[in-house]
């Protein structure tokens, strides 16, 4: 098994080629070895992907062929996993899904008993086992490093009585019958106070994970709901619809028939919002939004908000006038999970619309995201906002043969510090490499289009002369 298995979201890849049914089974059997209980309880939901059920099915495989219980949980959010987790006690979630990626994909990430993901050496564990096993070759290694459970130093089975050997221990497999349902009934007792009655809400399912529980819920909260891409086929999640392609929201708001919208990404962990007016509102102001009401109700837990890099500078801007401290991480969920954690803090995500609230779950959650931001109106209108004034932002991709060379290179760095100190107090610069692809993105935030412009431009031209390549 060459280089890194895991990536920051855990495995992704092309379903049936780099994540195939084999894998899925070895991924499963070292997974529920790893958590060292000794009959392992491990949840496993999936979002509407044609090749889920066949990763399901061999995910499952591997838990129950290392003596683990498995519960199916059927099709939910990724975020409804650790919530079960926690509600049940079980030792493992696992969930099958390539979030945003096109149908083709799939992954598998996994949820310790905490209901947090699993850590980097965890991570290691489970990849050593599969290296040292690789399954049918010599012992059946444990990710702690000892011989699986009920074999010998060499692999073989433990004698049984009158010195038969022992039968392997097999664990069993069934559905988790009310799984949605106690999804459901978390949702409505952190937002019992929300009504929504009177309002009519449009929500954009990306024919993923989200199609049946949240309509569900902004229905029992009171709203008039209205729903597209919520006719999942396998193949259509993520299409033309959802958080990365927001035309088909932003057209029925423009209708004027509804009062918000909301578009959850294809496996229900990232939200974005659309007002009345048509506009799109990411996840840097729903963030803004959200720690200015939760610091009014007392409810923000250490007084701070954990971003990432890529954070709109006119967040920064609108929390200094707050009091509210803000911490910046690099681009990633995991990271800003990191940091919540490590500060104590309650709310933390991403522009792309990722947003955690630990108080209630220990993921971003798409849906709780979208009702905390109702909640965080108390009443207002979407378009009405005023918690941060955006400031213009350009973003330029710059190909190069080698990403990597970009820390070395003296140039970049000078240009780059000319223009933070030609912006300073007033905008920023963030020049980085591309961590999954041979790029360098250049983003400039300035008072003025033409300013960020300019900029990004002046800066991007450096950077591709200097390391080669051309804009993407």
């Amino acid at each position: 098994m060459a280089g890194r298995l895991f990536g920051t979201d855990g495995v992704r890849g092309l379903a049936g080629v780099a994540l195939s049914a084999e894998l899925a089974l070895d991924l499963g059997f070292a997974a529920a070895r790893m958590t060292q209980a000794q009959r392992p309880q491990v949840l496993i939901v999936r979002d509407t992907r044609e090749s889920g059920g066949m990763l399901e099915a061999a995910l499952a495989a591997g838990v129950s062929s290392a003596g683990g219980d498995v519960l199916l949980g059927g099709i939910l959010p990724t975020p409804a996993a650790p919530l079960l987790l926690r509600r049940y006690g079980f030792d493992l979630a696992a969930v099958i899904s390539a979030s945003h990626n096109p149908y083709a994909d799939n992954g598998i990430k996994f949820f310790a008993g905490d209901g947090f993901k699993l850590s980097d050496v965890q991570e290691q564990q489970i990849e050593a086992a599969l290296a040292a096993r690789r399954w049918g070759q010599g012992a059946q290694a444990d990710p702690a490093g000892d011989p699986a459970p009920g074999r010998g130093a060499a692999g073989e089975r433990a004698p049984g009585p009158a010195g038969e050997p022992a039968p392997p221990p097999i664990g069993r497999i069934r559905e988790l019958q009310g799984a949605h349902e106690d999804y459901l009934r978390e949702l409505h007792t952190r937002f019992a106070d929300l009504d929504l009655s009177g309002m009519k809400i449009a929500l954009d399912c990306a024919n993923g994970a989200t199609f049946k529980v949240a309509p569900e819920i902004f229905r029992r909260l009171g709203a008039q709901v209205g729903v597209l891409a919520d006719q999942p086929d396998g193949r259509n999640i993520n299409a033309g619809c959802g958080s990365t392609h927001m035309a088909a929201l932003v057209q029925e708001m423009r209708s004027g028939a509804f009062d918000v919208g909301f578009a959850f990404d294809g496996d229900g962990d990232r939200v974005l919002a659309v007002d009345r007016a048509g506009g799109v509102v990411d996840g840097d102001e729903l963030m803004a939004l959200a720690a200015l009401h939760l610091q009014r109700a007392g409810r923000l837990l250490g007084g701070g908000v954990a971003v990432t890099v890529m954070t709109n500078f006119g967040f920064h801007t609108a929390m200094r006038r707050a009091g509210i401290e803000v911490a910046s991480t690099k681009v990633g969920d995991r990271y800003v999970l990191e940091e919540l954690r490590a500060r104590d803090w309650t709310l933390g995500g991403e522009q792309s619309g990722h947003l955690i609230e630990m108080a209630f779950n220990r993921s971003g959650d798409g849906i709780a995201s979208a009702l905390l931001t109702l909640e965080s109106l108390e009443g207002a209108d979407l378009a009405d906002r005023d918690a941060m004034e955006r400031l213009p932002q350009r973003l330029i991709n710059v190909k190069v043969a080698d990403a990597s060379r970009l820390g070395g290179c003296r140039a970049v760095e000078q240009a780059t510090r000319e223009a933070e100190q030609e912006l300073q107090g007033r905008g920023r610069v963030l020049v980085r490499a591309s961590g999954t692809e041979p790029l360098v993105r250049v983003m400039v935030e300035a008072p003025s289009e033409q300013e960020s412009q300019e900029i990004c431009e002046r800066i991007a031209a450096l950077v591709q002369q200097e390391l080669a390549g051309s804009p993407a």
